[in-house]
């Protein structure tokens, strides 16, 4: 069992800035994928940003070059660097995590506001 708890969320004028987080705990070293989907009450939960235990990374189209994720596998850390934000991309996001055997566990989310 792994748990996963976002934090960094909150309400960003358009072009600004926010750095999520999501910290790992219970058993840990079963993690192999981490990353970040977005959900809003209208579209279905997407893809945002996913990153391997080898550092392969990809990438929503909507996102690429704007977004970036980086992780810390020594606590384990994940983090999405959020830059040049549009009101497109306020959402829940939830932080997800793949393990070795194929389990997938999800995060309770955080909520990204950007304000036009």
């Amino acid at each position: 069992q792994v748990q996963l708890v976002e934090s960094g969320g909150g309400l960003v004028q358009v072009w600004g800035s926010l750095r999520l987080s999501c910290a790992a705990s219970g058993d840990i070293r079963t993690i192999n994928v981490m990353g970040w989907y977005r959900q809003t009450p209208t579209k279905q939960r997407e893809l945002v940003a996913q990153v391997r235990s080898n550092n392969i990374t990809k990438y929503a189209d909507s996102v690429r070059g704007r977004y970036t994720i980086s992780r810390d596998n020594a606590k384990p850390l994940v983090y999405l660097q959020m830059n040049s934000l549009k009101p497109e991309d306020t959402a829940v996001y939830y932080c997800q995590c793949i393990t070795w055997g194929l389990s997938t566990y999800w995060g309770q989310g955080t909520q990204v506001t950007v304000s036009s």
